[in-house]
């Protein structure tokens, strides 16, 4: 049995950590209100402009890099959000091998995937393994704004509009974890360009899973054909302005809806965490007061033991 110095150093040092764990837990409640609300509000706006894009797409004879690629290019471009800060149980961990397993099938296919890393975290994982990273943004993962939304944004659209001979990249994968609720948030890869087109059944065109899980073997739900629509001033232009402000909405409501993830995965490791140190307090206490007793019946035995042998000597 371990020392009773040894045993309240642990129980001090426990219940330190406990207080650390439950001010976390209390921050991360503080904030998961907000963030839940700023996730739920940025997301009629996406949902908007991704119908306007999705509609467009159902048209075959559009040609523009929104729904197509501009030439043949293995090279794709894959960006995980991760998070700056740890005590979040396992949501960069989950998030990094949810990233694994994308950049594995994307090699079995034959592509050359590029990464982009958003929050510390990743960041430190793939350089630690030298993994080459094409781009990284660290900062206020819990937090997002409008500004590191656009500068995301613009960094993998200008890579996507590149050609192939400067570096380009001819498809966009986003790795996040969306939030469904306090308890449940779900890890979502998303392939948000080009917008694929798939067939359906009756044969006439659909648009594809570019806002959708991507799961093999899985199509999205029948949909109605859209009217054709006239374009002023131009087709070109008009696609040209949607792509930037496309990108930019999703990519945005990807922080946010991950940024409200990770503040409740947070909130749910920090309440486990405090438990499992009220519990580990509670067993070294015990410990300790089955020490203490085990030395006080030490003390007694030895007491009786010299009383007793004081009186035969006095016989």
């Amino acid at each position: 049995m371990a020392s009773q110095l040894a045993l309240k150093n642990r129980i001090a040092s426990t219940t330190s950590l406990g207080k650390i764990f439950n001010a976390q837990e209390m921050i991360a409640s503080s904030h998961i209100a907000k963030a839940r609300t700023v996730a739920l509000s940025a997301k009629p706006y996406s949902d908007a402009i991704f119908d306007a894009v999705e509609a467009l797409a159902v048209h075959s004879d559009i040609d523009h890099p929104i729904v197509k690629s501009t030439e043949a290019n293995p090279k794709v471009a894959v960006l995980a959000l991760t998070a700056d800060r740890g005590m979040a149980g396992g949501y960069t961990s989950s998030i990094i091998r949810e990233t694994e397993s994308l950049l594995a099938r994307l090699d079995e296919d034959g592509k050359e995937p590029e990464l982009y890393v958003y929050g510390r975290r990743g960041v430190s994982y793939y350089k630690y393994r030298n993994r080459d990273i094409a781009a990284t943004w660290e900062g206020n993962t819990d937090k997002p704004d409008v500004a590191i939304a656009k500068e995301i944004s613009d960094t993998v659209l200008a890579d996507y509009m590149k050609s192939a001979a400067d570096g380009g990249v001819s498809e966009l994968y986003i790795v996040f974890t969306e939030f469904i609720n306090m308890v449940v948030q779900k890890v979502r890869v998303l392939r948000m360009l080009p917008v694929e087109i798939v067939r359906g059944n009756s044969g006439e065109e659909q648009s594809g899973n570019s806002g959708q899980d991507l799961e093999p073997g899985v199509q999205s739900p029948a949909r109605t054909t859209a009217p054709l629509y006239e374009f002023e001033p131009s087709e070109r232009k008009v696609l040209d302005a949607i792509l930037p402000k496309y990108v930019q909405a999703r990519i945005h409501e990807c922080l946010l809806t991950a940024a409200a993830s990770e503040t409740a995965s947070r909130q749910n490791a920090m309440h486990t965490a405090t438990d499992n140190a009220n519990n580990l307090i509670d067993d070294l206490t015990r410990q300790l007061n089955a020490s203490r007793q085990a030395s006080i019946t030490q003390e007694l035995t030895e007491i009786i033991s010299s009383a007793d042998a004081l009186n035969r000597e006095e016989e």
